[in-house]
């Protein structure tokens, strides 16, 4: 049964597993019998227990992991900003949206969990499931950003949907976070000199 187990774990695409998502793909399995089972994979070596009630399969996607330390979240701000060409500056910390602000460090992998309310971070608009992880649009992060920072260094606006940006504000039913997005529109326009979008 253990080498059941973990076979049908290793033919899942996941990486990254919680306590929970394991006792219900095998729920015959009692809770007490399911974490020794775990034990003995982690010390065997076969799965690796990261943090509290998570499992990672030998090459982890350490996106899919700060997706699932706490939920609901998505990846999001300087991590989708930098990957977008919308902000230079490299950050080795993975940013997510979620229900809380905290730092976490789990291994070598530092996360910085951003909060933002509730309505707003279970709007799914602008956020797509990509293996096993959920992840802002370029566009979702800029708002993001624009939302919980305040004021923010944008260094390429160019590449923004400003049509896609407009659609998605609304979710954060904010006025000043629309004042703040009509500035950056501003600047876009005076850098690229656009007169209209």
């Amino acid at each position: 049964m253990n080498n059941d187990l973990i076979l049908q774990l290793y033919s899942r695409p996941e990486t990254v597993f919680t306590l929970d998502e394991i006792s219900q793909l095998f729920p015959g399995i009692t809770l007490k019998s399911l974490r020794n089972r775990l034990y003995y994979f982690n010390k065997v070596g076969k799965l690796k227990r990261l943090h509290h009630g998570v499992y990672v399969k030998e090459n982890y996607n350490p996106l899919e992991l700060a997706n699932k330390l706490y939920k609901p979240s998505y990846i999001s701000l300087e991590t989708v900003l930098v990957k977008s060409g919308v902000v230079f500056q490299h950050y080795e910390t993975i940013f997510v949206v979620s229900y809380l602000t905290r730092a976490v460090s789990v291994g070598t992998i530092d996360i910085q969990y951003r909060q933002t309310k509730g309505p707003v971070l279970t709007n799914t608009s602008g956020i797509e499931h990509k293996d096993g992880y959920f992840i802002a649009s370029t566009e979702r992060a800029f708002l993001d950003a624009v939302y919980i920072y305040k004021d923010y260094h944008f260094d390429n606006l160019g590449v923004i949907d400003w049509k896609e940006v407009s659609e998605l504000k609304k979710i954060y039913h904010s006025n000043s976070l629309e004042k703040r997005v009509e500035e950056y529109q501003k600047l876009y326009k005076e850098d690229y000199g656009k007169q209209s979008l």
